[in-house]
């Protein structure tokens, strides 16, 4: 096939890649590079099956070539980046996500938003299914994201009803992996940088807030099945095991083999306080749920951001 990622260069896009070149599919990478990192997709430019495309989807797309599917992971992803491009991540949630959908609709492809837990905002319920509609402020610190990824789904339902476009939402849960940004600002970037440097791990509020982890392989084979399957309503990928932070600290000092010093800052505004997927429909619909374990995913994280730092 021929595969179109938008936001290709970023952490998950260029995971996606690499999953689609190794099955010997062609890729074309499209980003604007605001918050991706050519880095990522380095090893990949020799490889003649392999296309990059700096552009902003923001702005109308044009490629020739037939295209099979098209992935659209084009936008900032944490809280940090889109705190500094609110704009951005608005029009790329709107705009960028309207010309995608209006590209594989030109293109008879079939096409998935990379849509967010963040849907769901702080929930009142949890863990929460597909089917809750969520808790969010729309003005808030973080409802550039929010609102730009509801909307995201909204126009995704809208092209797949009217148009009988072949659609896909995933609601991605806390993902980490090798080539996450160093500044990333979430939890996992932000405590192993603190344990690699030997700075004190910073917990917000006082660490009672839940949280799930899943291991970027997981996700991308989650994301590949529901791609090969015919479901068409959102679906949660994430890890359904919930943690207390500070029991992710526990984990993390059990991995270097030593106590690591904390320091306590207040919770962030609208920091959600449980967050946890219900993986029941990807669990019937796809037969997946994640296999690599807190520990063994930390230990190759760790070690990527150590011969990065």
């Amino acid at each position: 096939m021929r595969i179109v990622v938008t936001g290709g260069s970023g952490f998950i896009g260029s995971h996606l890649c690499e999953r689609f070149l190794s099955d010997r599919h062609d890729v074309v990478c499209v980003d604007n590079l605001l918050t991706g990192d050519r880095k990522n997709i380095e090893p990949f430019l020799a490889n003649p099956r392999f296309r990059f495309v700096e552009h902003d989807v923001s702005k109308p797309i044009h490629l020739d070539d037939r295209i099979d599917w098209i992935l659209h992971f084009a936008s900032p992803a944490s809280p940090v980046d889109y705190a500094r491009l609110p704009i951005q991540t608005l029009k790329v949630g709107a705009l960028g996500t309207h010309n995608s959908l209006g590209l594989a609709k030109a293109c008879g492809a079939r096409f998935l938003l990379a849509s967010t837990s963040e849907v769901y905002g702080d929930p009142l319920v949890s863990p929460q299914p597909e089917t809750y509609w969520g808790n969010v402020n729309p003005i808030g610190p973080r409802g550039v994201y929010d609102e730009a990824k509801r909307f995201a789904e909204a126009i995704t339902m809208a092209y797949h009803t009217v148009h009988g476009l072949n659609t896909r939402i995933v609601r991605i849960f806390n993902t980490y992996g090798p080539r996450m940004k160093l500044s990333d600002g979430r939890l996992i970037p932000n405590m192993l940088v603190q344990t690699l440097r030997n700075e004190p791990l910073t917990v917000y509020g006082d660490g009672s807030q839940t949280r799930s982890f899943c291991f970027v392989s997981d996700l991308v084979d989650g994301i590949v099945r529901l791609m090969e399957s015919g479901h068409h309503d959102p679906m949660n990928l994430g890890n359904p095991e919930e943690r207390t932070i500070l029991d992710f600290i526990k984990a993390l000092e059990e991995i270097v083999g030593r106590p690591l010093p904390t320091v306590n800052r207040p919770l962030p505004t609208d920091d959600p306080k449980v967050r946890c997927p219900n993986i029941a429909r990807a669990r019937s619909t796809l037969g997946w749920e994640p296999r690599v374990s807190l520990r063994d995913g930390l230990r190759r994280t760790l070690d990527d951001f150590r011969s990065r730092l």
